[in-house]
């Protein structure tokens, strides 16, 4: 009686109504799924487990924790991955890829929240455990959020702060009571967090890195460690979540190894002999051309082709506006112009892209071709003033140029906000008021970022500026990227259909100056503080849905970033043997669900 009698007299105490326990929670709406369904819908239950997978990697990696700061970018792969699973560590709960963003139960079997979610409730399901046989316990649960909120990366420690209270309630269940600067996304985000056991991590040496495995509640326990070169898992025979409703059909494979190579090129010819099993192909070119090896022609690789219902994101050129020649908005805006992005399609790209006009283009979050209605101008307020008039009645739209990357209309249009930047061209230098050339660096991480920065380059100097370009290995652009110390880089920032709290790690003026986030643009923005909030606020889905685009608009009025492009697919190519499910869910391809189809 005391676990149920315990959260009424809580419920009450907070001034909430006593909630029931629910098999999953959803950022808006509820949950897609009954609280008795047996599995997700794009995984395949009856799949025969066993065999093998070897994924590769560009890259390096001498750590084993994934949730310190130190060696952040160089943790192994497949310890807590979005892409390869989280294989030696279980969270709370598990995100279903085929909505939105809701979460069924894992590590708790069930939750329970408030209307106004100012609490949430983990209620631990009674068959978890860890790899060495103890149970999963709620002291396990407030020792990881502690040691998370005072050692942990930003992304788990910034949250975490956001808890005014924790408790054990009863036998298995952890009470988290927010302060009043959380949001509505707050629990469902320490729902995606792991849980470390209590009995196996000393507090003391945990923000260190190190090559020893920590004991996990996960499907796979490590089996090898090359550092630096490849990590393998072995399935963990007695893992208690095989028949947990959210794992049937994922992690199907008694063996995974991630091998480790230092340029892509190698990578590729190590997939073109079968040692590594999937290659994802991001590149037009190449993927129209380089498939005329032997296991390509005779069928032993195929090639996939997927069509998420996914924004598209943006990747592009991102200026540091910590650094002064980036200060200005009208500066950023006439560099961007003097991109030549039809040119860079047909030359680089063989036509394949489409150019990006909004962060969430492709999807109803999107402000581009919408006109700002009457529910997005009240969210904006003042605001609205710092938005450019065609961005906020939908017309805005990047130009168009004749593809001969020098089109001397666009040039002209870029001059003109030069000019009003400060700049002048004299003696065909672009120079400030004091003669200084507008000059600046782009890092490159490889070839193919480096044909591009030289296509920009080009145009830049039809104006006077003067652009450097410098390709660095990994461990160079992780510590220069960390450290801030560049003037121009290419990133991407994939979006989601639920936006959230990482806006905070990339948009927030809070953020700017702290090391472990992605604030690649240093923005420093107020009005952008407050549309995150709005976002992160938004109870119903029309209000999020105004929420998200108005946040649109602002980022696109300050062109922090130079848009480049997108395509509205996925392309993997994997060997005959690493057979997938015929549904592909909202997210796209899951690479946790797929199998060995020649095991036995």
């Amino acid at each position: 009686m005391l676990r149920i009698v315990v959260p009424l007299v809580l419920s009450l105490l907070c001034g909430a109504v006593a909630a029931e326990p629910l098999h999953g929670i959803a950022m808006h709406g509820e949950p897609a799924l009954p609280p008795d369904y047996k599995h997700f819908p794009y995984v395949n239950p009856d799949v025969k487990k066993g065999g093998k997978i070897t994924y590769g990697v560009v890259g390096t990696f001498d750590n084993l924790n994934p949730f310190i700061l130190k060696s952040m970018r160089t943790t192994a792969r497949g310890m807590w991955d979005p892409e390869y699973g989280n294989l030696v560590y279980d969270s709370l709960m598990q995100r279903s890829r085929d909505e939105p963003f809701t979460l069924y139960g894992l590590l708790a079997e069930t939750v329970e929240w408030d209307d106004n979610r100012s609490f949430i409730q983990f209620n631990l399901n009674p068959k978890a455990k860890w790899s060495d046989g103890q149970p999963v316990t709620p002291e396990d649960v407030m020792f990881t959020f502690d040691l998370l909120r005072d050692k942990g990366l930003p992304r788990f420690s910034n949250p975490l702060k956001l808890v005014a209270k924790m408790e054990k309630v009863g036998e298995r269940s952890v009470r988290l009571t927010f302060t009043d600067k959380a949001n509505r996304e707050t629990p469902l985000i320490l729902g995606l967090f792991p849980v470390l056991p209590k009995h196996a991590v000393d507090p003391e040496t945990f923000d260190r890195t190190s090559l020893t495995p920590l004991v996990g509640s996960g499907p796979y326990k490590v089996k090898t460690v090359k550092p630096g070169e490849s990590i393998t898992f072995e399935r963990d025979p007695n893992y208690w979540g095989k028949d947990i409703p959210a794992k049937v059909g994922t992690d199907n494979y008694d063996e995974i190894t991630v091998q480790y190579f230092l340029q892509d090129t190698t990578l590729f010819e190590s997939f073109k002999k079968g040692d590594i099993d999937i290659y994802p192909d991001g590149n037009p070119g190449h993927w129209a051309s380089a498939y005329d090896f032997p296991a390509a022609t005779s069928g032993a690789v195929i090639k996939d082709v997927f069509t998420p219902k996914l924004p598209s994101g943006m990747l592009g050129f991102v200026f540091n506006t910590r650094r002064p020649i980036f200060a200005d908005s009208r500066v950023r805006e006439g560099l961007s112009l003097v991109f030549d992005f039809e040119w860079a399609n047909k030359n680089l790209y063989s036509g394949a892209y489409m150019r990006t006009q909004s962060f969430w283009q492709n999807s109803e979050l999107s402000s581009f071709g919408l006109p700002a209605d009457a529910k997005e101008l009240a969210l904006l307020g003042p605001i609205k003033d710092k938005i450019a008039p065609d961005i906020l009645d939908g017309t805005y739209k990047l130009p168009v140029t004749d593809g001969s990357g020098r089109d001397r209309n666009v040039l002209k249009q870029a001059v003109g906000l030069l000019k009003q930047g400060g700049y002048t061209i004299q003696g065909g230098k672009m120079l400030d008021a004091s003669g200084r050339q507008l000059a600046f660096e782009i890092m490159t991480q490889n070839a193919d970022q480096e044909k591009l920065a030289v296509a920009y380059q080009r145009s830049l100097q039809a104006i006077g500026i003067a652009v450097s370009i410098r390709t660095v290995d990994d461990s160079q652009y992780q510590s220069r990227t960390s450290s801030r110390d560049y003037d121009m880089i290419i990133k991407s920032y994939v979006s989601t259909l639920s936006p959230g709290i990482e806006q905070v790690g990339r948009w927030s003026s809070a953020e700017r100056t702290k090391d472990g986030n992605d604030t690649f643009a240093g923005a420093n923005d107020p009005d952008l503080d407050t549309l995150i909030d709005h976002v992160l606020r938004a109870r119903s889905a029309d209000d999020f849905t105004a929420a998200v685009r108005s946040y649109d608009r602002l980022l696109l009025s300050g062109h922090y970033v130079l848009p480049l492009y997108h395509i509205g697919q996925q392309w993997v190519a994997r060997s005959k043997r690493i057979g997938r499910p015929d549904t592909t869910p909202l997210y796209g391809y899951q690479l946790p669900v797929w199998w060995d189809t020649s095991a036995q």
